[in-house]
């Protein structure tokens, strides 16, 4: 099992940007395929991007490609979401996810963090 815990969200201006971290328990964190969502207010959860377990490969959703990067630290147990360009439309809570297994955007992780705020204004 993993706990998981996000950090770095806050208010930031339209086109500025924030770096949120995802720090893991445990020991076996590399063995995890790691990931970030988000939830607007009303909205539906929305897959953001994902990473290998070895930081090899990353995907993300369209919305966010060549404003938002996904990086992981194995060594420290932590992973990343560089986000740039932010819109007020990225204004979501942000949530990190884990699992063994080998899971897409369309998929249920297992593990979840409590989330972190972010919100962009105009």
């Amino acid at each position: 099992q993993v706990q998981l815990v996000e950090s770095g969200g806050g208010l930031v201006q339209a086109g500025g940007s924030l770096r949120l971290s995802c720090a893991a328990s445990g020991r076996t964190f590399s063995t995890y395929r790691m990931g970030w969502f988000r939830q607007a207010p009303g909205k539906e959860r929305e897959f953001v991007g994902l990473i290998s377990k070895s930081g090899a490969n990353t995907y993300y959703a369209d919305s966010v490609k060549g404003r938002f990067t996904i990086s992981r630290d194995n060594a420290v147990n932590t992973v990343y979401l560089q986000m740039n360009s932010l819109k007020p439309e990225d204004t979501a809570v942000y949530y990190c996810a884990a699992d063994t297994s080998f899971w897409s955007g369309r998929d249920n992780p297992r593990y979840w963090g409590q989330g972190t705020q972010v919100t962009v204004s105009s």
